[in-house]
């Protein structure tokens, strides 16, 4: 039985099962088209939004206040660290799957089957975290505009329950945070008594995304560029119109609460980060992913951190630090100068930002679906490709119903806590692999090699490992029970049919 467990599919398997005509994906990407995928997947909910909390900090935890440009330096190593270790699989492994299929070839059929579980939080339970942002986002743009969009159509039955609770114990006065929310309550539909309030506006971005990317790669890639393209320009504009709004004397004290404050806000925007993973599931549909993927990679890490610093630069010079502590600290800042239109062009930019950062996640699941079912783990039809558009149809359908469905009806606090810590677990098993490769397999050809191995792959895993352990106590058990729902699967049907073990 152990043996089945941790045998590895040899690297020669993988690359001649791509290349299995009613199996083989279309390969139509190049450099520029997996930096923008990168880009796309990257720069969303976390400049847009979490950086207000990395700055301000709450309660529990101390912000960055302007030190939160060595925060996303400190991030942008750690991400490096990571990076470099997905540079070198992805060139020397061009095939879908991400992590799970590096997994495969170096810790084995019970590890990859794991890591390719635990990839369905990070890509469709963290996808269900952006389109609830989205749809939040969207609403408050069309109010802007004045189309009216009614609330129940756009928030989550259990928050509209908790926005009401909380009205009631603060004796009627309503918090702006909650005030959407509490709409909702106080004014929905019904059918038979029965009130109706779903985050529709959420559903019916998952379903967009899934139709476009049903239809092809490179027609999705060319709609991911237009996007990518007016999101840099939107936050661009952020800086040129912002820039004029810094007073100095916003920056002193540059790290209010020392360093342990620029620390916990590397922390809590290091997701702003992690998007750079989705290339590696466009491998297999890269035109030459030995240059590609590595030039992918690492170069959308490059730009964004540069985006980042500069944005976080001009929002911190605009407003006092400890006023930044709000779900959109962008459109907020011009609010605070009383620059309204301005706050109206930035929120319409966060709407494009999550719109990408859906395209590209939404890219990403389906691959590891298909890869999974490609070596008999899941069932056989989610391995097959549109005859037509030469795309895994039928785990991108199965995978846009279930995140609209979850998000519908979903809370994205409890959504985003568990993304974090996939997203943790999964790179510390793919910096682990390129140390166990290079023993294993010294002497194979990469088109890109990590350097100083096994000291970069090492970092990467105890960064990862030092931020795994400062979440919550509850993330980690909702995170234990994920992992042995997946457990049972795998004995049941995953070990059974597995290919590998018929071999």
């Amino acid at each position: 039985m152990l043996k089945h467990l941790f045998r590895t599919k040899s690297l020669e398997a993988i690359l001649h099962e791509s290349e299995v005509p009613e199996r083989q994906l279309k390969r139509a990407l190049g450099p520029i088209d997996l930096i923008s995928l990168g880009i796309g997947a990257i720069i969303g909910t976390g400049i847009f939004a979490v950086v207000g909390t990395a700055v301000a900090g709450d309660a529990l935890r101390p912000g960055a206040g302007p030190g939160i440009v060595l925060s996303f330096f400190l991030t942008a190593v750690a991400c490096a660290f990571c990076g470099l270790c997905y540079a070198e699989f992805a060139s020397s492994v061009p095939i879908s799957g991400s992590a799970y299929t590096y997994s495969y070839a170096t810790l084995g059929e019970l590890v990859a089957w794991i890591i390719g579980w635990d990839l369905i939080i990070e890509y469709a339970i963290g996808n269900v975290a952006v389109a609830i942002g989205w749809a939040a986002y969207f609403h408050q743009l069309c109010e802007g505009l004045g189309w009216n969009i009614p609330p129940w159509l756009s928030v989550d039955y259990r928050s509209a329950v908790q926005a009401a609770s909380a009205v009631a114990e603060a004796g009627g006065k309503v918090d702006p945070s909650i005030a959407l929310h509490y709409e909702a309550w106080t004014n929905h539909a019904t059918i038979a008594g029965i009130p109706i309030i779903f985050n529709f506006l959420a559903v019916a971005i998952v379903m967009l995304v899934t139709w476009l990317l049903v239809i092809g790669v490179k027609e999705s890639a060319r709609v991911n560029n237009v996007m990518v393209a007016v999101k840099l320009i939107i936050l661009f504009f952020f800086v040129y119109a912002g820039v004029k709004y810094v007073k100095p004397e916003n920056w002193s004290p540059f790290m209010p609460n020392g360093f342990s404050g620029v620390w916990v806000g590397a922390s809590l925007i290091f997701f702003a980060y992690i998007g750079f993973d989705a290339i590696s599931t466009a491998a297999e549909e890269c035109k030459n992913p030995g240059r590609d993927m590595p030039i992918g990679i690492i170069g959308s890490l490059v730009i964004c951190t540069i985006i980042y610093v500069i944005v976080a630069g001009v929002l911190t010079g605009m407003v006092p630090w400890n006023q930044l502590g709000v779900a959109d600290p962008l459109a907020a800042a011009f609010a605070y100068v009383g620059a309204d239109v301005s706050a109206g062009i930035v929120a319409l930019g966060a709407v494009v930002a999550m719109t990408a950062v859906l395209l590209v996640f939404q890219y990403g699941q389906p691959r590891i679906f298909f890869s999974m079912s490609r070596d008999g783990l899941l069932p056989p039809l989610f391995a097959k490709v549109h005859p037509k558009y030469r795309t895994p149809h039928v785990t991108t359908i199965w995978t846009g119903v279930a995140v609209a469905a979850i998000s519908a009806i979903a809370n994205i606090n409890e959504i985003v806590e568990l993304t974090n810590i996939g997203t943790l677990f999964a790179f510390v098993l793919v910096c682990a692999g390129v140390i166990i490769l290079r023993y294993k397999e010294p002497d194979r050809p990469r088109a890109f090699n990590t350097p100083f191995v096994p000291w970069i792959p090492l970092l990467g895993i105890g960064s990862c490992i030092y931020l795994m352990i400062g979440l919550p106590w509850v993330t980690w058990v909702r995170f234990g029970v994920w992992l042995l729902a997946g457990m049972v699967i795998y004995f049941l049907y995953g070990l059974r049919k597995s290919k590998l073990r018929k071999t």
